[in-house]
């Protein structure tokens, strides 16, 4: 079969080339892969691997070999996972409880968006407990987990302010920012949870916007710079607040259940578009036209239904 491997004879380091098939364990189905999508990591690595290794972590396709334990989806299902490797490829094996069956209106180009950004997006939320009516701060909101973060928090019930560059102020919002602003110093908080990617100046001015008892989670660092991190920094007005780490390969199991619901976000955006503007967020629907849970039901979007990033 083709993959997409790792070559110091190419200028991009990258090469289409013959490898052998892979040889799934009990646990693991054959993916036929339809789509795949690139990660900021998976760049570093390309200028660091051997020859022959083979990147690709978000996987969309089709099942073309069930798993031999029995566990998992059946031949012919699509599905969207997440590997460590070896997705760049024709066909890779991925372990049953890293897949997620993929909705018949969700593209595979879609799904394939989902696995890394989104998981991280779910579970950076989730230090923030119950997020109804909570006011969230997202740092470096213009990027993939941001913007999962956004639609994720929002849905929730959460006041989301979202720092990004001027020109995705339109996006941003439509995506469901209540308040988009261009530097994290024009922030008004406080917040009670803050998602942090960018690092330096930005940590700093995030704590110094964080509630009592709040949370800061810190999951990449964008700007490359370190934060002097000091015990005054929190006391006085921001006693009991916590800076939580995060990567999203250590951050627990159940991987395959939080891509579906992420599967089922994307889902529900897409339906949004053909029902009103608020329908994405529970409880704020306001549009005459569309009154109906029936209605709502139909057209598969979330109103009056607001699921827990707890416990899907």
């Amino acid at each position: 079969m083709l993959a997409l491997a790792i070559s110091s004879d190419s200028t991009t380091r990258l090469k289409i080339i013959e490898v052998g098939e892979p040889h799934p364990a009990p646990n693991e189905a054959l993916i036929a892969v339809r789509a795949t999508s690139l990660n900021r990591g998976e760049l570093r690595l390309v200028a660091i691997r051997p020859n022959g290794w083979i990147p690709g972590q978000d996987v969309a396709g089709v099942v073309e070999q069930a798993a031999a334990n029995g566990s998992g989806p059946a031949v012919g299902a699509r599905v969207v996972g997440l590997v460590d490797e070896a997705g760049w490829a024709e066909r890779v094996a991925i372990p049953t409880d890293h897949l997620a069956i993929l909705p018949d209106d969700v593209s595979f180009v879609a799904a394939a968006t989902l696995p890394v950004a989104g998981t991280t997006a779910l579970r950076t939320l989730r230090h923030g407990g119950d997020l109804a009516d909570q006011r969230i701060l997202i740092a470096g909101a213009s990027g993939a987990v941001g913007r999962f973060q956004i639609q994720i928090a929002r849905q929730q019930g959460a006041s989301v302010t979202a720092v990004a560059a001027d020109r995705y102020v339109s996006d941003l919002r439509d995506l469901g920012a209540d308040e988009v602003v261009a530097s994290i110093e024009l922030a008004e908080g406080p917040f009670s949870l803050i998602t942090e990617s960018v690092g330096g100046e930005s940590l700093a001015h995030a704590i110094e916007r964080i509630a009592p008892g709040g949370t800061i989670v810190m999951f990449g660092t964008s700007s490359g710079e370190l934060t002097p991190v000091g015990f005054r920094q929190f006391v006085p007005g921001h006693e009991g607040a916590r800076l939580q780490s995060f990567a999203y390969y250590t951050s627990g199991p159940d991987v395959g259940a939080d891509i579906g619901f992420t599967a089922r976000v994307a889902r529900w955006r897409s339906a949004r578009s053909s029902c009103c503007p608020d329908c994405f967020v529970a409880g704020r629907c306001s549009s005459p036209e569309c009154t109906s849970a029936a209605q709502h039901q139909r057209q598969g979007c979330s109103h009056g239904d607001r699921m827990s990033t707890k416990t899907l």
